[in-house]
C-alpha cells in the first residue's frame, strides 16, 4: 500500500510538469497572474495531498492489488511461471475505458491513444513496484523505508522531468503568439454566432452584433450584462513590448469604452482577438476569429 500510493504521488507530480508543458505548447491566450490563486493553491495544499492519499488508497485496494493477482495467475496460467511483462499487459487491459471514454466524447484519435497510454502507465507503475516487493526472497522492507526510498528515487524522477521540461521550453517548444502588422490584422473576424468584427486596411472599423459587457458594480461586479453591438469607428494596431503585450485599439461610438482593447494570439495565417470577462478568479474569453 506505501509503495503504491508513494509511486502514485511521484505519477502526479511528474504530471503536473508534462500537463504544465502541454500547456504551454498549445495555441493559448496569456491568462493573467493571480497572485491569490497561488495563496489559496499553498493553504489547501495539505488538504489535496491528503485527498490523493485516500484516493492512491482505494485505487490500490481497488485496482492495483486485482491487477497484480489477475497478472500473476495469467502468468501462471499460460508461460508457467510469474513474469513482469503481465503486469503492464493487463494495466493495459484495465485502461481500456480511457480510449472509448475518448470516443463516445470525440476526442481525437491521438488524445484517445495518449489518454490510454497514460492509464496504463499509471497504473502499472505502482503495480510494478509493488510486485517487486513481493518477491520471494526479498527482505522485508518498514513502511518507512519504502516510503524514503521511493521518495529518493522520485524526486531525482520529478528533478529530471522539471529539468527536460525546462531545456524543452527553452528550445522554443512553448507557443508564442505571432508579431503582426496592422496589414496583417485587417480582415473580418467572428465570434462563432453572427457576431462580426471587420478591421479595414484603411483604419475603419465596422462591428456587427459584437458582444460588449457592461459591469455594474451595484448588481454584481463580475457578472457583465451581455449586449450586442453593432456601429462604425476607427482601428489602430500597438505593437507593445512583445507578442503577449501587442494589442489592436478599436474604437465605435456605439461600443462600451470597455471593449477598446483586444489582445492578440492565434498564428499568422488564422490570428485571433479576445478580451477577458468576469471574476479575475475565473476569467472567461471572449474571442473572434479570422478566416
Amino acid at each position: 500500500m506505501t509503495a503504491s500510493v508513494s509511486v502514485m504521488f511521484v505519477e502526479a507530480a511528474v504530471g503536473m510538469i508534462a500537463g504544465f508543458v502541454w500547456g504551454q505548447a498549445r495555441e493559448s491566450p496569456a491568462l493573467p497572474y493571480n497572485a491569490m490563486g497561488i495563496v489559496v493553491m499553498v493553504i489547501a495544499a495539505p488538504f489535496v495531498a491528503a485527498a490523493g492519499a485516500l484516493l492512491g488508497a482505494l485505487v490500490t485496494m481497488g485496482v492495483v492489488m486485482p491487477l497484480l493477482t489477475v497478472a500473476a495467475w495469467l502468468g501462471r496460467r499460460f508461460t508457467g511461471r510469474e513474469v513482469w511483462w503481465w503486469v503492464p499487459a493487463v494495466a493495459a487491459a484495465a485502461g481500456l475505458p480511457v480510449p472509448v471514454l475518448g470516443v463516445l466524447a470525440e476526442a481525437g484519435a491521438v488524445a484517445c491513444l495518449g489518454g490510454w497510454l497514460a492509464a496504463t502507465i499509471a497504473l502499472a507503475a505502482p503495480a510494478l513496484v509493488a510486485r517487486r516487493l513481493l518477491l520471494p526472497g526479498r527482505p522485508r522492507l518498514s513502511g518507512g523505508a519504502v516510503f524514503g526510498r521511493i521518495a529518493l528515487y522520485g524526486t531525482l524522477a520529478v528533478v529530471t522531468a522539471c529539468t527536460l521540461a525546462g531545456i524543452a521550453l527553452t528550445a522554443g517548444i512553448g507557443y508564442e503568439p505571432p508579431r503582426l502588422n496592422a496589414r496583417q490584422l485587417a480582415g473580418t473576424y467572428s465570434d462563432g454566432k453572427g457576431g462580426t468584427l471587420t478591421l479595414a486596411p484603411d483604419g475603419r472599423a465596422t462591428a456587427h452584433r459584437v458582444d460588449t459587457f457592461a459591469y455594474d458594480d451595484a448588481v454584481d461586479p463580475f457578472e457583465p450584462r451581455v449586449r450586442p453591438c453593432t456601429g462604425t469607428g476607427t482601428w489602430t494596431y500597438d505593437p507593445a513590448d512583445g507578442p503577449y503585450s501587442q494589442e489592436v485599439e478599436v474604437t465605435v461610438d456605439s461600443c462600451p469604452a470597455g471593449m477598446d482593447s483586444w489582445s492578440v494570439y492565434g498564428t499568422r495565417e488564422h490570428p485571433k482577438l479576445y478580451v477577458f470577462i468576469g471574476d479575475p478568479d475565473a476569467w472567461e474569453i471572449y474571442t473572434l476569429r479570422r478566416g
